[in-house]
């Protein structure tokens, strides 16, 4: 089998390449040839950093099963976990009653994620020119804020095998790559902005829709540029509301990778931030305040134990020129039944980190004298301070019983010391 499709980019759907997805038995594999209208582009630029701006077909076979047969920038775009159980739930759905349907494959996937909401710049088109997946015209996939409510009970449905072909219907193709198997979709806010939707699993033991959202915002008043986010009730319900910002105001769409894909990472392996910044010296149009940023994050992360900071955590926005910049921070989650170890290695030879000490041994690494560094641990934990009152403020509204739930998150011997360390 063979399946060719176009891939265009940002929102005139400029032609980038051509991808093919190939399956010969048990091989399957994939190709891409940039167009050379697009390598004589006047803004051209490696849409994806493991495809290099040269004509002819490039070929691309995962090492390991764990990894995608995509070019990596595409393989930002792929549904998460939470979106493939959606998508394969619905094909089961329709093998019940077509028998002769087959098995989906990774491009059935791929191709499954509603063009409206595809995470980043890049979109696929087929060849009668139809973007995927897109709906009739006129018709917008994603739909209002007001739609919460549907989305939720379709959510639960799915979480609890209670689905109809309704709800799989409606979910199917608003699923996102940001974010695990946590139940999702993507929405528009009130002022009509792309966002995620994250609603509470039947398994949460606690109001994790809320923490995050309380969490992006004291990444905020630390300093930290964090995804916007609010709290929506429906029915009683808190839903976490995580404005895109991979779109701008006039909806045109922002070229995207993730950490992972900079560093070209198999999703197996160990890495550390330092190899990240090594990669972040070539390509970040503002490499010190890019490396500041990163450590002032890990700082944030170790004091509210967020300790899922995996290289897909970790998004680059693309700002001309060949030149990119760190994203807004996302995905940011108190967790206090983990250990204070990050998912991602400091550095090659500390390991994760665990400790504040750790930390200021390797400030110099991002761009930082220990002075600027101790500024900025005074920072962090001022506004970590606040978390109990931000909790319990009208836009996150989490009761004493919530806050004393995610307490051992925050205070904690790490926080002891980097109040030490600064001062307070």
């Amino acid at each position: 089998m063979k399946t060719e499709l176009d891939v265009c980019l940002g929102k005139s759907g400029i032609p980038v390449g051509k991808l093919v997805f190939v399956r010969n038995g048990p091989r399957v594999f994939t190709q891409f040839a940039y167009f050379q209208d697009w390598l004589d582009h006047t803004d051209t630029f490696n849409v994806s950093p493991d495809l290099t701006a040269t004509p002819g077909y490039q070929t691309r076979k995962p090492a390991t099963k764990e990894d995608s047969l995509f070019f990596l920038a595409l393989a930002d775009t792929e549904p998460d976990a939470w979106g493939r159980r959606v998508i394969a739930r619905a094909h089961a759905k329709r093998r019940e009653e077509d028998s002769k349907l087959g098995a989906l494959s990774e491009l059935d996937y791929l191709c499954a994620v509603d063009d409206f909401s595809r995470m980043g710049a890049l979109r696929l088109r087929n060849a009668y020119g139809a973007y995927l997946e897109s709906v009739p015209a006129g018709r917008r996939a994603t739909p209002p804020l007001l739609e919460l409510e549907k989305m939720l009970a379709s959510s639960r449905a799915v979480e609890l095998g209670k689905e109809s072909a309704q709800d799989l219907a409606y979910l199917r193709g608003k699923a996102t790559s940001l974010g695990g198997m946590r139940p999702k979709c993507s929405i528009l806010d009130e002022e009509g902005y792309l966002a995620l939707g994250k609603f509470p699993s039947i398994n949460d033991e606690r109001n994790v829709t809320r923490a995050e959202v309380l969490a992006l915002k004291l990444a905020a008043l630390a300093g930290i540029t964090a995804a916007k986010a609010h709290v929506a009730v429906v029915q009683g319900t808190a839903v976490a509301v995580i404005r895109r910002f991979d779109r701008t105001p006039q909806d045109a769409r922002i070229p995207y990778i993730s950490g992972a894909t900079l560093l070209q990472a198999n999703r197996q392996e160990e890495h550390a931030y330092t190899e990240v910044l090594a990669v972040m010296k070539g390509v970040c149009a503002n490499y010190v305040v890019d490396a500041q940023e990163l450590w002032r994050r890990q700082v944030f992360n170790h004091l509210i134990t967020n300790v899922d900071d995996h290289l897909q955590n970790i998004g680059f926005l693309y700002m001309g020129g060949n030149q990119w910049q760190l994203s807004p921070a996302f995905d940011i989650n108190p967790m206090p039944d983990k250990d204070r170890e990050s998912k991602t290695w400091l550095s090659e030879d500390t390991g994760p980190v665990t400790s504040m000490s750790q930390l200021l041994g390797q400030a110099s690494q991002f761009a930082l004298t220990r002075e600027h560094a101790l500024a900025i641990v005074r920072e962090v934990v001022e506004a970590v301070l606040q978390w109990r009152a931000v909790g319990q403020s009208a836009d996150i509204g989490m009761t004493t019983q919530e806050l004393n739930e995610f307490a051992s998150a925050f205070e904690h011997s790490s926080l002891v010391e980097a109040k030490k360390l600064s001062g307070l």
